[in-house]
């Protein structure tokens, strides 16, 4: 089964500003040198994004995040697991579940 990770991170918290970047990294090697990882990235900050709605046909654009949240998303990952609890031990020993939050879902 294929697993999409989310992680999630409110903003403005100041344990996001650590480097995280390397510890990441060197998790999604080794997910990958497991086997478990299929791909992976971060995401550009949430002030970056567009968002699309179709409304009668027309398209409404607006610049930043589709909701009004603290908490947004900073990256993904997509691993495949023999179980949903193998997927929640990755999700556990990822860097990012110790300075934020990350949403484990089955894809389908």
């Amino acid at each position: 089964m294929r697993y999409l990770l989310m992680l999630c991170g409110s903003v403005g918290d100041d344990a996001l500003d650590t480097d995280i970047t390397e510890p990441c990294r060197a998790w999604g090697e080794e997910m990958t040198r497991r086997g478990l990882r299929l791909n992976g990235m971060g995401l550009r900050p949430p002030e970056s994004a567009t968002t699309v709605r179709v409304r009668g046909g027309e398209a409404l654009l607006t610049d930043g995040p589709f909701a009004e949240t603290k908490e947004q998303i900073g990256g993904i990952n997509i691993i495949e697991c023999e179980t949903r609890e193998q997927a929640v031990e990755a999700a556990r020993t990822h860097p990012w579940a110790a300075i934020g939050t990350i949403e484990v879902r089955e894809l389908l």
